[in-house]
C-alpha cells in the first residue's frame, strides 16, 4: 500500500483543486445573465432559428471534421517517425511513403469532390 501513497496523495490534491476552483469561481465570478446565456450551449450569440425536429446539418460540416480528424492523424504518425527516422532505416521509409500515398490519394479524391469549396 505504501507504494500507492503518493498517487493518492496526488489524486487527493487535484480533486481538491478543482474543488477549490469551481467553488471560488462561482462565489467571485460576474453574474450577468441575459436570454442567450441561458440557453443551451450558452455563448452569449443569439442562435438561428432551427426548423421544428432538429433540422438536417450539410454533410459538408461532417467532411471537414473528418478532413481535420485525418490530418490530425497523420500528424500523430509522422512525429514518432520523425524522431526515430535514423534508426527505422530503409524500412521506415518504405512505410511513410506508403502512408503518406494513402493520405495523398483520399485527399485528392476529397478536393475533386468538392468537399474543400466553402460554396
Amino acid at each position: 500500500m505504501e507504494l500507492y501513497t503518493p498517487v493518492l496523495f496526488l489524486a487527493a490534491l487535484a480533486a481538491g483543486f478543482a474543488i477549490f476552483s469551481v467553488a471560488v469561481s462561482t462565489l467571485t465570478g460576474p453574474k450577468r445573465y441575459n436570454r442567450a446565456k441561458l440557453d443551451s450551449y450558452e455563448c452569449g450569440i443569439e442562435p438561428t432559428p432551427q426548423p421544428i425536429g432538429g433540422g438536417r446539418f450539410p454533410v459538408k460540416y461532417y467532411t471537414v471534421a473528418m478532413t481535420f480528424i485525418v490530418f490530425d492523424v497523420e500528424i500523430m504518425f509522422l512525429v514518432p517517425w520523425a524522431v526515430h527516422f535514423d534508426v527505422l532505416g530503409g524500412f521506415g521509409l518504405v512505410a511513410v511513403a506508403l502512408f503518406l500515398l494513402n493520405l495523398t490519394v483520399a485527399y485528392a479524391y476529397e478536393w475533386r469532390r468538392g468537399g474543400l469549396d466553402w460554396d
